[in-house]
């Protein structure tokens, strides 16, 4: 090449060199064209991804925000649940089938009111038959005819007390050394000295003894009826059992000063789980 250069001169041989490479520059390549082409109709496609709901809820989570139900909240234990609601402790483990009384979560939906029967029991309304008597028996037909009016007399006769309709009694003889507030103090605090006797203020059963509710030491909640429970809290000696049928001026406890700064009874009345001032229910003094 260098003799073609000085032969035809260094000035043509830089011009055909530049045609060359120019030349081999241009060639084109065969490649695949790329086409956007539709999706077929029934062709398959990606997965879509599917959501899925959380299956650790907190048990009764459906029937939240519900009449007759209660969420649980930080804090809470059972019995303070059951004694806010008016229901024994008892009572609201076996409504909800709880294994375990003392392993509540909270944002778990507890059931506080009594599970109403949807049940409905028809009786078949008979007629009264009509018997023809003889003439000559008209004494016979007068005493059967007058026995089965009497039945429904005797049962309208027999007295049916109100929910409200209790007798109550101090259940301690001691002076009053706190009123009820509604916010400072839920019951009336009642001195004495430690051992003297604490009284059942009405008739009732025994749903709770023990010391389980902060702030109230040795504890004996009894429910008189479907409205109201009674709480005696600071005992020194418990002298009563769950379950235990009492009366009214029985001695249940002995006063003491448990989780307290000094002897005393602190008496609670409860109207469907809401606390209110005994000294209206009470007799004077």
């Amino acid at each position: 090449m260098m003799r073609e250069f000085r032969r035809i001169g260094w000035g043509m041989g830089l011009a055909l060199l530049t045609l060359v490479l120019v030349g081999c520059g241009s060639k084109t390549l065969n490649r695949a064209p790329v086409e956007d082409r539709p999706l077929r109709q029934g062709a398959p496609t990606a997965p879509t991804p599917t959501v899925i709901a959380p299956v650790n809820q907190p048990p009764g989570f459906e029937n939240a925000g519900k009449p007759g139900y209660y969420t649980v909240k930080p804090g809470d234990t059972l019995l303070r649940i059951s004694l806010e609601h008016g229901q024994s402790m008892q009572e609201v483990v076996r409504w909800n089938q709880l294994e375990n009384p003392n392993r509540i979560e909270v944002g778990q939906v507890l059931r506080v009111v009594p599970p109403v029967s949807s049940e409905v029991v028809v009786k078949p309304v008979t007629k009264p038959q009509v018997v023809a008597t003889p003439a000559s028996a008209p004494q016979a037909a007068a005493s059967e005819s007058a026995t089965p009016a009497s039945a429904p007399a005797s049962a309208a006769s027999k007295p049916v007390l109100a929910e409200d309709d209790i007798n109550w009694i101090w259940p301690a003889n001691g002076t009053i050394l706190a009123g009820f507030d509604d916010v400072k103090n839920k019951g009336v605090d009642i001195g004495g000295k430690a051992g003297e006797p604490v009284l059942a203020a009405a008739d009732g059963r025994v749903v709770y003894v023990g010391a389980g509710l902060r702030g109230y030491g040795n504890l004996i909640i009894l429910k008189h009826n479907n409205v109201y429970l009674t709480a005696y809290a600071h005992n020194q000696t418990l002298l009563v059992k769950e379950d235990q049928s009492v009366l009214k001026g029985q001695k249940i406890a002995e006063m003491g000063s448990s989780d307290a700064d000094r002897v005393k009874l602190h008496f609670e009345v409860r109207r469907q789980g809401k606390p209110v001032d005994p000294t209206k229910y009470l007799p004077a003094r």
